[in-house]
């Protein structure tokens, strides 16, 4: 269930950066922009439905060990960053993704499951 929080919460991310250049204003004008920005409008609703899935999976599940496996999240935006806005992997940030996937495998050896 945490893995599927993880893919919502990064493809939360992509839609409300691809939704982002059209929002423009300030104050009330962006607020309405926000709004009606269908691009927007289904990354919020992604993070939500990920909320839902991480209660779920809180309901089970030790809180030590299934939050740091949110950090995984960072992996999937890299990777669909690369993808979708053909953004560059530096050394630093594979460097950095590398040391997430690194903690999370530590962390999931230590727990009880």
């Amino acid at each position: 269930m945490v893995a599927l929080c993880t893919i919502l919460l990064a493809s939360a991310q992509i839609f409300i950066k691809s939704g982002a250049g059209a929002v423009h204003g300030h104050g009330l004008s962006l607020l309405l922009a926000v709004a009606t920005n269908w691009k927007v409008i289904a990354g919020f609703t992604l993070l939500g439905m990920s909320t839902v899935v991480m209660v779920l999976a809180l309901r089970h599940g030790e809180l030590s060990i299934l939050y740091p496996i949110i950090a995984l999240t960072y992996v999937w935006v890299a990777v669909l960053s690369m993808l979708i806005f053909h953004e560059q992997m530096t050394w630093n940030r594979a460097i950095g993704i590398s040391m997430i996937v690194a903690g999370v495998g530590v962390l999931g050896r230590g727990s009880r499951a």
